[in-house]
């Protein structure tokens, strides 16, 4: 087993080994998920040593030099203006979705004109329409990292698989019996997984075109599913109020997450894949041991309906919104509440963490997107200019470009 490279990863933060095992290419990661700007990285690096065989003395003092230039980028000091760069008038009918690629230099629009549209972030140019669907399409995403595929659901109950570069479908997924309302890809771009109005999920192969195996056991719609970062587990959330945790490669339902009394908005796997955190219409968030499907904690506070919740990166921070027009701010270890995201005029419907996890964007139908400090809730600014309401809202990778969406039929770019 030889080292070949290794690479850095920023968020979140860890160092990607490349080594050759048996003739083979292959990767695996070291996560640094505490990493700080005062860990002591001579010590760190010793203790990877100690569990790590492919880092040998000779490359230690490059590791070293790695972990640092980790340390340097989490401690830089941002105070970042975004600025409107453009105003896309993008479908003729309304929106329903914006997905970046991992870097950024693309976007995808959903529309219920029945089209995907790609487009150039740098210019505000499409690239191209892709056409075939015969009704919304509603749920769309990016196989990222890689950013080659397309997926697109849609309310004519199928899911197509397209090449970024060429706009050419690949193949069209059918089988569902109703509307595909979300997908997913999992990291490893082997599989997209759809989820449906039919209370079903199915699991598809990308490379084959077929589908390797559906996911029954929701009583109700399944309206939200993840994948998590290994790829072995996929939730599913649906308005049954539970949460499934499936296993990939047999579909068995390994656990059931019993306890919302309403109806499930959001789900999410944490970066280690050792939380989920789900978020319901009973106004609470809740947080599961991924691993034994054990409930540790409700995340209270809310006055109306919880609508979306997220991870940062590292998983230390989890972030809600709500229909009550707030946001709030958790740490993930002692549960409790850091930041409360006040200020918006009605209910919040999306809520993300910069790649960095020092900033969270919100998008509101008060028509307005709002950045925040993570730690304090203090709103930085105030993302002006839509004249309906924002439903989509994200960060590229490098956290320097943000995307919003509206029912004013326009996405805007800022920068």
């Amino acid at each position: 087993m030889g080292l070949r490279r290794l690479l850095l990863r920023y968020y979140p933060p860890g160092i990607i080994l490349e080594y050759v095992q048996g003739g083979e290419p292959k990767t695996r990661s070291i996560d640094l998920l505490d990493l700080s700007p005062d860990t002591d990285v001579i010590a760190l690096v010793e203790e990877i040593q100690k569990g790590e065989p492919l880092i040998t003395a000779s490359c230690k003092e490059y590791v070293i030099k790695l972990v640092r230039r980790l340390q340097e980028k989490l401690g830089e000091q941002e105070d970042h203006k975004f600025y409107l760069f453009k105003v896309l008038r993008a479908h003729m009918l309304p929106l329903t979705n914006v997905a970046f690629n991992k870097s950024g230099s693309r976007f995808i629009t959903g529309s219920y004109d029945r089209t995907c549209k790609v487009w150039d972030t740098a210019s505000g140019e499409e690239l191209r329409t892709l056409e075939g669907h015969r009704n919304v399409v509603f749920a769309i995403a990016f196989n990222n990292p890689y950013g080659d595929k397309i997926a697109t659901g849609s309310f004519d109950n199928t899911c197509k698989l397209w090449s970024t570069e060429t706009g050419k479908c690949y193949y069209t997924f059918r089988g569902h019996t109703a509307e595909i309302v979300c997908l997913s890809f999992n990291l490893q771009s082997t599989l997209v997984a759809t989820g449906s109005m039919d209370t079903t999920a199915k699991l598809w192969d990308i490379e084959k075109g077929e589908v390797v195996v559906t996911l029954s056991g929701h009583s109700a719609e399944i309206i939200t599913l993840s994948f998590n970062t290994t790829g072995d587990r996929i939730i599913t959330g649906s308005f049954d109020n539970t949460v499934a945790v499936w296993e990939v490669v047999t579909g068995r339902m390994l656990h059931t997450l019993i306890g919302h009394r309403g109806e499930i908005s959001s789900a999410q796997f944490n970066w280690d894949c050792s939380l989920i955190v789900t978020g319901s219409m009973d106004k609470t968030c809740m947080l599961w041991n991924a691993m034994t499907g054990a409930h540790i904690a409700t995340l209270t506070g809310h006055s109306d309906e919880v609508l979306d919740v997220c991870f940062d990166y590292a998983g230390q921070r989890i972030a809600t919104a709500s229909a009550d027009g707030s946001g709030r701010v958790y740490n993930a270890e002692t549960r409790k509440c850091i930041a409360k995201l006040e200020g918006h005029g009605c209910e919040i419907s999306k809520i993300c963490f910069n790649p960095k996890g020092n900033r969270i964007l919100t998008a509101s139908s008060d028509k307005t997107a709002r950045l925040w400090d993570a730690a304090t809730g203090h709103c930085l600014q105030i993302l002006e200019g839509h004249s309906d309401e924002i439903f989509s809202c994200a960060f590229n990778y490098k956290g320097d470009i943000i995307i919003t969406g509206s029912k004013d039929n326009t996405c805007r770019i800022w920068h």
